[in-house]
């Protein structure tokens, strides 16, 4: 970014209408607003839908003494419904935050319930929008420290429908799954690219 766009303040935004649609398992809120344009002026007015979604942590786990990684693998309804062939994704960890928690408290957390591992140490990979055309879906990105000799076996909170599978994968071989184009969501891919350029750092930080 240059030093110019640095020091301009942001462009305006009128909102002219803002109703809730629809409230279930998701929100969708339908905005009528225009906004200012880079070379002076408005915007006509866009009719625009947003799906909101509380703010999400996700962690990868690594273990820096065995070269391991943990992924766990669940069924997805948005690559089923985008008809992905295969719609059981090999992800990181993720679950949503509630009210009053930090993103750490919930990578921890949600690394115990969906792959059964213990994080010792986090490292913040990075904060951004999953969607933003179209969601406000916020995610918190870690690479978590842990032990990854115990880890395996099926997981999640059957009272929200979870069936979670865990493995552990040479680090090796999980970088190779972006090689062949087998993860194909945003945060796993991110966590993925970010630990091929950092595990060294990291297995010098972290070992015992």
């Amino acid at each position: 970014m240059s030093e110019e766009n640095r020091k301009r303040p942001p462009l305006g935004i009128r909102v002219q209408d803002h109703r809730t649609v629809y409230s279930g398992y998701l929100k969708v809120d339908r905005y009528k607003l225009s906004h200012e344009h880079y070379q002076g002026g408005w915007s006509q007015v866009l009719d625009r839908e947003v799906m909101h979604r509380k703010e999400i942590s996700a962690v990868l786990p690594y273990d820096p003494n065995r070269q391991e990684v943990v992924l766990i693998e669940q069924f997805r309804i948005g690559a089923w419904a985008g008809s992905w062939p295969h719609p059981w994704l090999l992800e990181c960890v993720a679950g949503v935050m509630e009210t009053g928690e930090t993103a750490g408290d919930v990578a921890i957390r949600e690394a115990q319930e969906e792959a059964g591992c213990v994080i010792t140490e986090l490292e913040l990979i990075g904060r951004f929008f999953s969607t933003p055309g179209g969601s406000s879906e916020l995610i918190n990105l870690f690479c978590g420290r842990t032990d990854a000799s115990a880890v395996g076996g099926y997981h999640g909170l059957s009272e929200e429908g979870e069936n979670i599978k865990a493995e552990s994968w040479p680090l090796a071989d999980a970088l190779a799954l972006l090689e062949d184009g087998n993860i194909c969501n945003a945060k796993t891919l991110i966590a993925l690219q970010w630990l091929a350029l950092n595990h060294g750092r990291l297995r010098e930080n972290w070992r015992t």
